[in-house]
This record gives C-alpha cells, sequence and structure tokens, in this order.
C-alpha cells in the first residue's frame, strides 16, 4: 500500500485508481475480520491504520496543498503526513480498543533501531531467523548473478524516473507505473529483509521477478538494437547455470528423515501415566507436539501473537530465570498446570552472547542477577517445591504438588 501511495504521490496513477484499490483493500480487511471470528488485531495494525490516512490524505491533499505541478516538496509533506498518521491512528486505535497482540512487533522493530531489550524481544531477536541478515545471503544471490542482474534493472529504472522528472529525454518507449512499483517494492523487501533475516522469504520471489525485467523492451530497447533479446537472456541464464546446478545438486544430496526418540519416549510416557485432564507447561514447541500426540490441555503454545498467551509463556519460562522457586511454583499453580516439563538444553545453550534463558532473564529480572539459574537447581534436586516423575536425555517431567 506505500508503495502504490508512492507512486501515486508522483503522479504515475490518478488518485481515483488508488481510491478503488483502497476500497477493495478495506472491504477485504473486513471480511477477514469476520472470517476469523472478529481478531480485532486486524482492526488495530498499522495496515489498517495506513489504509484509512492513505484515503484522507487523497481526500484534503488538493485542498490543502493547491498546487498544480508534483513538486519534490508536496511529495515529503505527503509522505511524512501519511507515516505520522499511521503510526498515530494504529497507537490510538490501540489504546482505545485495549489492543496489546501486536506491540511486540513494534517492540522488535525498536529493537533493531535504538537496542531496546525487554523478555519478548530478546526471544525473537536470539533466534537466527529474526536476527539481521546474514551476510552469506548477499554473497549466495551475488554468486548466482541475481544480485548483479537486479542492480542493473533497477539502476535502468532510477535513471528512468530521475529523467523524467528533470524532463530529459531518455528513449523511446513509454515508462509504465508498474516497474516503479516493483522497485519501490523491492527497495520495501530489501529493508525487511535486512532488519529481520526470515522476512528474505518476500525478498528472495521478489529479486528474480525484477531479474524477469532484464527482457523488457521498456527497459532494455537501446540494447536490443545491438544484441538480439534471445542471445543476452541465453548469455545470463548460461552464467547463472554454473553456480544454480551446483546449487541443485546440494540440495539433492540432502537425505534424512526426522528422528526424535527422547521426545517419543515422553509422549509415550505422559499417554500411559497421566491422566487425560492433565495440565501441562514447558517450551512453546515442546507444548504443541504434547497438544497434539496426547490431547493433554497446555497453558502456552507456539503463537506468540496474542498478548494474555505471550504473558502465560513468560511465567511458564520462569523456570529457567534465578527466581526462587516457590515464586515460580506459586505461579504455575496459578495457571492450573499440573507438570511442568523442563529441557535441560535450554538451560544451558547459548546461540550468541545474551542469549541463553537465565541470560535473557537478567535483563527482564536484575533484582536476581547473580544467582543460581532455577532449571539448574531442578537438574539435580527438584524437591521439596516439585516432584520429578520422569527423566531421560533431554527431557524432566516435574510434577508440581498440592499444597
Amino acid at each position: 500500500i506505500a508503495s502504490l501511495f508512492a507512486v501515486c504521490i508522483m503522479g504515475y496513477i490518478d488518485s481515483s485508481k488508488l481510491q478503488k484499490i483502497l476500497s477493495a483493500h478495506m472491504v477485504s480487511l473486513l471480511v477477514c475480520f469476520i472470517l476469523m471470528f472478529g481478531n480485532s488485531m486486524l482492526l488495530t495494525s498499522y495496515y489498517a491504520a495506513s489504509l484509512v490516512v492513505i484515503s484522507g490524505i487523497l481526500e484534503w491533499s488538493p485542498k490543502v496543498l493547491k498546487r498544480r505541478k508534483r513538486e519534490v516538496c508536496v511529495w515529503v509533506i505527503e509522505g511524512f503526513a501519511w507515516l505520522f498518521g499511521t503510526v498515530t491512528l494504529k497507537y490510538l486505535t490501540s489504546l482505545v480498543f485495549g489492543i496489546a497482540d501486536d506491540a511486540h512487533i513494534g517492540n522488535i522493530l525498536k529493537s533493531k533501531f535504538i537496542g531496546y531489550k525487554d523478555f519478548d524481544t530478546l526471544m525473537y531477536t536470539c533466534a537466527a531467523e529474526f536476527d539481521f541478515m546474514e551476510k552469506e545471503t548477499p554473497v549466495r544471490y551475488t554468486k548466482t548473478l541475481l544480485l548483479p542482474v537486479v542492480l542493473v534493472v533497477f539502476g535502468v529504472i532510477i535513471k528512468r524516473v530521475i529523467c523524467k522528472f528533470a524532463s530529459v529525454s531518455c528513449g523511446f518507449f513509454c515508462f509504465p507505473f508498474q516497474l516503479v512499483f516493483h522497485a519501490l517494492q523491492l527497495l520495501a523487501y530489501s529493508v525487511l529483509a535486512i532488519l529481520i533475516m526470515r522476512l528474505k522469504l518476500f525478498l528472495t520471489p521478489h529479486l528474480c521477478i525484477m531479474a524477469s525485467l532484464v527482457c523488457s523492451k521498456q527497459l532494455f530497447g537501446w540494447l536490443f538494437y545491438k544484441v538480439q533479446p534471445k542471445t543476452l537472456v541465453f548469455a545470463i541464464l548460461a552464467l547463472m547455470t554454473i553456480e544454480g546446478s551446483a546449487n541443485l545438486r546440494t540440495q539433492w544430496n540432502i537425505m534424512g528423515e526426522f528422528s526424535n526418540l527422547p521426545q517419543e519416549e515422553l509422549l509415550e510416557w505422559i499417554q500411559v501415566n497421566t491422566r487425560q485432564d492433565a495440565v501441562f507447561a514447558g517450551a512453546m514447541p515442546t507444548m504443541a507436539s504434547v497438544k497434539l500426540s496426547t490431547l493433554r490441555p497446555i497453558v502456552n503454545h507456539p503463537h506468540y501473537e496474542d498478548a494474555g498467551l505471550r504473558a502465560r509463556t513468560k511465567v511458564v519460562y520462569s523456570m529457567y530465570s534465578r527466581k526462587p522457586a516457590s515464586q515460580v511454583k506459586r505461579d504455575l499453580m496459578k495457571l492450573g498446570v499440573n507438570y511442568y516439563i523442563l529441557e535441560e538444553s535450554l538451560c544451558v545453550s547459548r546461540k550468541k552472547p545474551g542469549c541463553s534463558m537465565p541470560e535473557i532473564w537478567d535483563v527482564e529480572d536484575p533484582a536476581n542477577r547473580g544467582k543460581i539459574p532455577l532449571c539448574t537447581i531442578m537438574s539435580k534436586d527438584s524437591r521439596p517445591y516439585f516432584i520429578t516423575v520422569f527423566e531421560n536425555s533431554n527431557y524432566r517431567v516435574l510434577k508440581i504438588p498440592k499444597e
């Protein structure tokens, strides 16, 4: 939507066409809200706020900024109005409706720019998927020639845009707004992928789409007078195939199957030795397996876009903090937990500095910093607050006795 708005204020499409697109998005958003059982997070999202703000700008900008020519200063004013209006409206709607389900998204962005840290943010940013893009990704893009080809295409598009607004002749072919739109999308996806590595799932396909524009007469008509298009495309594909075929062979050679014997032992023990209504708590991925395979009730699972669930997960993960065992037991009992599945690997593993569970809790709970982590104590002797009822190489099940 931001890319379409930019295309509009640059004068490539008229406001009436954008209004129709915005109307379609608003109807779609309302349908999603209904079909997702009244998911209020949709209505208080940055996306919803952006739709409303852009509609307002399209309505009021011609009346307030009475200029015929689309000058750069007008673009800046409208762009700033969109950004400020979207953030403000999103904040106000979340405040009015009391919705905090997507608050962690803003905190993740804050952590990227100003080093903000809290428990939920570190749970994300300590995972490689949510860290900054690794250096190997642009190297791999370059080896397959995907990145160099896209940079050439992008450079030609930018040159044409500059020529258009500088009133300089840049060629004989018309220049459709779709190319400007895709260039803006490429910039947006690049920023997202650099900030959050897993979001390269948007960038990589779009790079491939942009690379296909090497066949565009609008962009490279001048070159096709000198070189046959088929010859150029064949040469590029042949060079790409060198690294591409090596990548394919690497993927084809991967043979294996998923096996997790310790977890299978855990699930079988739960099936045989616990009641059907026994309530479990533990690490989010493990809880998903417990729910799926044993149908036992669980208090947390890997869905973090819910403020209440994030709060429960934080209580559950306090087993890996340095808090007193009595306090952790009391908090778990309030959630109605009967069994806690302790994973020693979470207690000692450290993907990078500051990212072990006890270190994450040091940020959230500085008062207990320096004490022995509770998970370490439980791994040696769980009494008197918990009773160890199952143990294997990876898991330890702690029963919470009633007081």
